[in-house]
């Protein structure tokens, strides 16, 4: 059997694929309390990265990497609970996104929605945390593996 082809780096050094990282993150939902609004208009939560972070000042929504010998939803539980300070409520996968970036970095992100929580929110790791408007998340600068979402949320195609 031929071995295949390597790509060489800069140096001429053979650096083999990363792992694709596993990767959990929540849309944390709530109803927005305006007038005039139709009845199905929603608020999700979203968090900016600190400016010493890689991806520095992006947009992303809360979660993080599973570890080993934890589920999707066990990983999200727990890292809503560091990053928020909340007990959250693991509702149904909505999405699945499978990104590479340009740096050679690959992930694979499920996206979970959460409609109950409790404890109250405390920004424990962002920069910022808010809540927006499901139509107005285009404005923000998120993260290239959550553009689709971004996009299909926007648009109501997917809740």
């Amino acid at each position: 059997m031929k071995e295949p082809i390597r790509k060489l780096d800069a140096n001429g050094a053979f650096n083999p694929p990363r792992p694709t990282r596993l990767v959990v993150a929540a849309l944390i939902l709530r109803d927005l309390p305006t007038l005039g609004l139709p009845a199905n208009a929603r608020e999700v939560l979203i968090c900016q990265r600190k400016p010493d972070q890689p991806m520095s000042l992006k947009w992303e929504f809360p979660g993080g990497k599973i570890e080993n010998g934890e589920t999707s939803e066990q990983a999200l539980a727990r890292e809503l609970e560091e990053e928020l300070g909340i007990t959250a409520t693991i509702g149904r996968q909505v999405a699945r996104v499978r990104h590479k970036y340009r740096n050679g970095g690959a992930i694979d992100l499920q996206f979970f929605l959460v409609d109950a929580f409790t404890g109250a929110l405390e920004n424990r790791i962002f920069n910022d945390v808010r809540w927006s408007p499901l139509a107005a998340l285009p404005t923000y600068d998120f993260l290239a593996a959550d553009l689709g979402l971004i996009k299909d949320l926007s648009e109501g195609k997917l809740l």
